[in-house]
């Protein structure tokens, strides 16, 4: 009993805390945010490896870019990724007063719209798939906005405050939130009505995921992705918003983001044996290619290659 109520307060006192910084963020005019969040990110960066998980991040960098890349190279990158992020929160805070329907144009610059229009209209259920690549709130809201809501897949927060709060937020532009555990059936029955959910496929899967390559070298991930697609006919869509560079933003009012649909692949080209294998590669690489167009904007302190190949799933596992 005493341990649920040491948790309640502890929650509580995190959502108070995130409430009042909340309130700061929303005041600050968008520069001056980022401006605290660079900050914020030049101190996480002093901070010990194993505090602000450097080591993993480089080994990830490395394993991308290959061992040559320079100490000072991955250290801008790895600056540039905490920088990313706390200004992404910032977005999202900032977010539902400046991004409406209206403003979509002075936002976002649309990268293969006529594929990703023709494939949400095609009458056929869609899989959106992206990455912790850019601001992933971004593409979700504009799809709502358009009219065009999809089930989108999250893990639960363990702060129950916190949760509602992002459910709101991911919900108020007419997206579902579904949780990550027990998806399966919930995406299952959207794709059934020919409806579209939206996923991050670039997390390690295990001993029980399919290898494909990343960056050059196997990863091991979900086998569900191609599944669903290749059982309910589902077109897969692969792409992000990533926030413009320095010298495309001095104009803007807010941020300006490019949204990129960088393939569409369809489940009826992937009639083999090897279906799973080829459609999860395809996906993996289209991401890949995503993320090289701006790689200080893509989570690299994730153990995407944490499982080695050969691993075996244990019994009962």
């Amino acid at each position: 009993m005493q341990g649920t109520w040491q948790q309640t307060a502890r929650h509580f006192g995190e959502y108070a805390v995130f409430r009042v910084l909340l309130f700061i963020v929303q005041c600050l005019p968008h520069r001056t945010a980022f401006a605290l969040a660079d900050a914020l990110a030049w101190l996480i960066c002093q901070l010990p490896p194993r505090w602000n998980r450097y080591s993993v991040a480089a080994e990830n960098l490395r394993t991308a870019f290959g061992t040559e890349l320079s100490d000072a190279e991955v250290q801008r990158l790895f600056f540039g990724m905490w920088r990313h992020l706390f200004r992404m929160v910032c977005e999202m805070v900032q977010l539902p007063r400046r991004f409406r329907l209206a403003d979509c144009a002075e936002v976002l610059t649309f990268e293969g719209r006529e594929q990703c229009v023709r494939a949400i209209l095609e009458g056929r259920p869609v899989l959106f798939l992206s990455g912790h690549f850019g601001n992933w709130e971004i593409s979700v809201a504009t799809f709502g906005h358009f009219g065009f809501p999809s089930a989108v897949v999250a893990r639960d927060l363990d702060n129950p405050w916190l949760h509602r709060w992002f459910q709101r937020f991911r919900e108020s532009t007419g997206n579902q939130l579904v949780s990550k555990a027990g998806a399966g059936a919930e995406v299952s029955d959207v794709l059934q009505r020919g409806g579209m959910a939206s996923l991050l496929c670039d997390q390690d899967a295990g001993r029980s995921g399919v290898f494909v390559d990343f960056f050059g070298r196997p990863a091991s991930t979900f086998k569900s992705i191609a599944l669903l697609a290749l059982q309910y006919n589902a077109l897969v869509v692969v792409g992000g918003a990533w926030r413009l560079p320095a010298e495309q933003q001095r104009t803007a009012r807010w941020v300006r983001f490019c949204l990129t649909t960088e393939a569409v692949l369809d489940p009826q080209h992937y009639q083999t044996e090897d279906a799973i294998e080829r459609l999860t590669q395809d996906f993996t690489a289209a991401l890949e290619r995503l993320i090289r167009k701006a790689p200080e904007q893509y989570f690299w302190v994730h153990r995407r290659w944490k499982t080695p190949v050969g691993a075996r799933r244990r019994r009962g596992g």
